[in-house]
């Protein structure tokens, strides 16, 4: 198996966001030792984002640093754990809200494909950027 990194690189659907962990300077975090819990958004989320909103983050490393921080838990936390959860705290700080009572929300992102799994953790793939308040 792969890192977090690696996979999301291999999946080959999140070139936004592993350009931002890039920019963010999150590459050796995420490829440590963890485990970590990504909830990962594809490509196909960041354009949901208003036009300019990537670029302007990419230039504002620390509230760049702040949003993909704001997309990892501590541990390595299954599907199968996380429905049983109402929120959870991530490394940024802040809880997410996490609804199963219809699929899985994460704020207001539904987790579209769950266990990804990576040698240091798993990616839960999600359809929409969580933008801490």
């Amino acid at each position: 198996m792969s890192d977090i990194v690696d996979t999301a690189v291999n999946a080959g659907s999140f070139g936004t966001l592993v350009a931002a962990v890039k920019a963010a300077g999150l590459v050796e975090t995420l490829k440590g030792a963890g485990p970590f819990t990504v909830f990962a958004p594809t490509d196909e989320a960041f354009a949901k984002l208003p036009a300019g909103t990537v670029d302007s983050l990419l230039k504002d490393i620390p509230k760049l640093k702040q949003i993909l921080t704001y997309h990892v838990v501590s541990g390595k936390v299954m599907a199968a754990d996380v429905v049983k959860l109402k929120s959870a705290t991530t490394v940024q700080g802040s809880d997410v809200k996490i609804d199963a009572s219809n699929g899985v929300k994460v704020n207001d992102s539904t987790v579209t494909t769950p266990d990804v799994a990576a040698d240091n953790g798993v990616i839960h793939i999600i359809d929409t950027v969580l933008l801490p308040a």
